[in-house]
């Protein structure tokens, strides 16, 4: 498979016609995905990154991604996954058929892994990638309608170098936050199945222990991610899972061990079209995600309430 040379010009949108297209007899050939390693800004894996093909498995290379690896190991192992046989096909058939305003443009066609540094302090969990957003471009919430209104809320609050991203080689930092997916592939009609949702669960608890030390916040973005989240603090040993579980609302905040948890309606264009989220509310819950990560909440009783907003 023909390397893609997006690395000579970060600027530039990846239209390549290496690791997802090519040409052969005057006809265009597509590839389902990038291949490891063949120069995609961002691309954590390689030839030889291992590639779990099973839940098993999952759970096996996510525990093996050491303190030593860090979240560039984990990074890596996430994005060649291949457990889920109806996302790997979906994702994959999207990147070959391509939306027809991006049809000229290679897609990443594989799991998004998580973005931002490995000593973040604030959390964002999301559902899963778009499949022309983030399947795309590799970065999750990049590309999409949905990341238009994150990373400006984020820019606003201080905690991105810019108010938008388009492609994953366009420069944009994120500050003291790493944004995680609770799927890291994109499903057909955004919706995982629960098992998926469960065999995808070993990626997000260990970059959750990865980032323990300096972890104090979480915002989790839609119900699905907040029921992901409970059993991933649990397993990376972060908080037990508490019972009766706090109901997902926007505003909802709930402290448990030394993080705070902060609900906050999806920024899906259901959400944004229709009002239900408005981009007030949205700063208002990153306005507080940065106060509380300057002060972190104080460990032991599991409290739980709703701010107006």
């Amino acid at each position: 498979m023909a390397s893609c040379n997006v690395l000579q010009e970060r600027t530039a949108r990846p239209r390549c016609r290496g690791p997802a297209a090519g040409r052969m007899g005057g006809v265009e050939e597509r590839a389902a995905a990038v291949a490891p390693g063949s120069g995609w800004p961002g691309d954590p894996a390689g030839p030889g990154t291992p590639v779990a093909a099973g839940a098993a498995e999952v759970a096996r290379l996510a525990a093996g991604a050491s303190t030593v690896e860090g979240l560039d190991g984990l990074d890596a192992r996430v994005s060649v996954c291949r457990a889920c046989a109806r996302l790997v096909g979906w994702r994959e058939e999207v990147a070959l058929t391509r939306r027809a305003a991006f049809a000229d443009e290679a897609y990443w066609g594989r799991p998004a892994p998580g973005f931002g540094p490995a000593d973040a302090r604030i959390a964002v969990v999301g559902l899963a990638p778009a499949a022309h957003g983030g399947n795309r471009t590799g970065r999750v919430f990049t590309g999409d309608r949905s990341g238009d209104w994150l990373f400006a809320a984020l820019h606003r609050a201080g905690l991105a170098n810019q108010p938008t991203s388009v492609h994953a080689g366009d420069g944009l930092a994120l500050l003291h936050t790493r944004i995680v997916a609770a799927v890291r592939c994109a499903p057909p009609a955004n919706k995982p199945t629960p098992a998926e949702r469960d065999t995808c669960r070993p990626w997000l608890t260990r970059e959750l222990a990865l980032l323990a030390p300096t972890l104090r916040v979480l915002v989790v973005l839609g119900a699905f991610g907040w029921q992901a989240l409970w059993p991933a603090l649990a397993g990376a040993g972060l908080g037990a899972i508490p019972s009766p579980r706090p109901p997902f609302a926007h505003a909802a905040e709930v402290r448990v061990g030394g993080l705070g948890v902060l609900g906050c309606y999806h920024v899906s264009q259901q959400n944004t079209f229709t009002g239900k989220l408005t981009r007030p509310m949205l700063r208002r819950v990153f306005s507080l995600a940065r106060a509380l990560a300057r002060t972190p909440p104080a460990g032991g009783r599991l409290t739980a309430r709703r701010r107006r907003g």
